[in-house]
């Protein structure tokens, strides 16, 4: 097997936890249900900034591409990173971009940031 492969298979068991972690902080930053984020018929206005959010929040803290990322969320690149941009054009609200700048913080924290040191297992 190789590294690459090697780290797709790490990739897929990881991604599911991210993907959790994200949208549960995102769904508490909100008040948006964490089941409004994830169904993609919920076309409220709370809901789709809220997993525009958690879009963005995983592709600038987890480095993820765009099509990790759609897969993720059960969509394509494009959407991905349509609410990446749609993200980034928002943060000139203040208050949108201090609560961002709080749930980066926290995510950079998480065992499961890039850079986490993990002990291997025996």
């Amino acid at each position: 097997m190789t590294t690459k492969e090697i780290e797709v298979m790490g990739a897929a068991r990881t991604d599911p936890g991210v993907a959790a972690l994200v949208v549960e902080m995102v769904a508490l930053a909100t008040a948006t249900p964490r089941s409004e984020i994830l169904d993609a018929r919920h076309k409220g206005r709370a809901a789709v900034q809220a997993r525009q959010m958690a879009m963005y929040l995983i592709h600038i803290i987890f480095q993820w591409p765009q099509d990790r990322i759609g897969a993720a969320f059960g969509r394509d690149r494009t959407t991905a990173s349509h609410a990446c941009r749609r993200v980034e054009d928002r943060r000139d609200d203040r208050c949108l971009d201090e609560m961002l700048d709080r749930l980066e913080a926290c995510l950079r924290l998480s065992p499961c940031a890039p850079g986490w040191l993990r002990e291997p297992r025996p």
